[in-house]
């Protein structure tokens, strides 16, 4: 070997004949000697079928690695010498572990495979939320399926809980979860938003029907929307928060409940965006023909008509959708109240009222603009009626003087 300067390094690559589902060791130590001092690192790996695979560890703190592991052998090794006249030297002998002197800092970064049991995995509930009416008659709903009927646990009327399937008790112990299992929920609003929990598709229509019988106002085009609920007990915190999903230690039917009043807004808030927005394409239709014509040709009832709509569905929107209505279950729970912000949140509620009552403000702006130019005609009207009549009297009065004049005359 060539001799060494006062300060080198040197890098040692070991190999091992024992193929282990390609696992790769690395390490790096330090060896010092008073005369003279000089460091060196070790890395050393393993080999698998096809290529050659290695990669750089933190010091750790033990030193028996090599101690242990017999098959490990001396394969190559580099000098890079630091003085003026550098020498590179390339062994590929083999040498025993006892020439190597030193301590050996090794860490594994990965834990073998065997005896190793992974964390459990977030299991998926789907969620789907529909608006097919504007009422539905619970009274009747609930008197028809009694067996399958949750007891409330809030003073909230306008919705009820109902259970299928192999109900079990409310998951509230870890391990307990919803999905995979037979049983499901459906959430029915008095609005017309029902909410459906771990419901599979081709069973859908089936639970759709059970509300149909009872609702009123079926619309023409139903409303839909799904999201996911997981259940993950192993999860650190209470709730987690993701991308068209809200990850929960468990999923009982106050959790169901919130949920499921937030998506059931969320769904109907949508159909009365829509309405206004189809009010304001007709006012936008008017407007750009005033501004070609300079006239317009609504009729006074169409115009009401169109003032009495915009009103029902702010109403709507305010009582029946309840929604600037905290839940009575997020009042009492911290946890639920986390839930039911977080989701009010998401599906941005509060900006897309906002954006309602901006709409509706056009509306009631041009209701007002265009009732004023109506009864502005129906005053002309009324002023040229007058004139009309005043002259009709006043050419009376002429003809019946000069009748009397002429028969005077006589």
């Amino acid at each position: 070997m060539a001799a060494l300067s006062p300060r080198c390094k040197t890098i040692l690559t070991f190999s091992t004949l024992i193929h282990r589902r390609g696992r790769v060791f690395s390490t790096l130590s330090r060896k010092s000697n008073p005369s003279p001092t000089f460091s060196f690192g070790v890395v050393f790996s393993r080999e698998f079928s096809s290529s050659r695979s290695s990669r750089s560890l933190a010091p750790s703190v033990t030193a028996s690695f090599l101690q242990r592991n017999p098959g490990f052998a001396l394969s190559k090794c580099m000098y890079s010498i630091s003085s003026s006249a550098a020498t590179a030297v390339d062994s590929n002998d083999s040498v025993p572990r006892s020439d190597i002197g030193g301590v050996v800092a090794f860490e594994e970064e990965e834990k073998e495979e065997d005896g190793v049991t992974e964390a459990p995995k977030a299991s998926s509930i789907p969620v789907r939320a529909f608006f097919f009416s504007t009422s539905v008659d619970l009274r009747s709903l609930v008197e028809q399926n009694k067996q399958n009927f949750i007891t409330p646990s809030s003073r909230m009327t306008n919705y009820v809980v109902l259970g299928f399937g192999d109900l079990r008790p409310d998951p509230n112990a870890l391990g307990s979860t919803l999905s995979g299992s037979d049983c499901c929920y459906m959430v029915v609003f008095q609005y017309g938003s029902i909410v459906l929990f771990n419901v599979r598709d081709h069973e859908v229509d089936g639970y759709l029907k059970i509300v149909e019988r009872h609702a009123s106002g079926l619309l023409s085009e139903m409303r839909k929307d799904e999201y996911e609920v997981q259940e993950k007990p192993t999860l650190h915190t209470w709730m987690q928060g993701g991308l068209d999903y809200i990850m929960l230690q468990y999923l009982n039917t106050d959790g169901i409940r919130t949920i499921g009043s937030v998506l059931g807004q969320s769904i109907a808030l949508d159909y009365y965006v829509r309405q206004v927005d189809g009010m304001v394409g007709e006012f936008t239709d008017i407007n750009r023909e005033m501004e070609k014509t300079g006239n317009f040709t609504m009729e006074r009832k169409k115009l009401f008509q169109l003032v009495g709509k915009a009103n029902s569905n702010l109403a709507d929107v305010i009582l029946k959708l309840g929604l600037f209505e905290r839940s009575d279950i997020a009042w009492k729970d911290a946890k639920y109240a986390q839930i039911w912000e977080y989701l009010r949140d998401e599906f941005e509620l509060t900006q897309r009222f906002a954006s309602l009552d901006f709409k509706l403000k056009f509306v009631e702006h041009n209701i007002r603009f265009l009732q004023e130019i109506l009864q502005n005609r129906k005053s002309d009207f009324l002023e040229w009626l007058i004139i009309i009549l005043i002259g009709a009297e006043i050419l009376i009065s002429v003809y019946d003087i000069a009748h009397k004049s002429a028969i005077t005359s006589l």
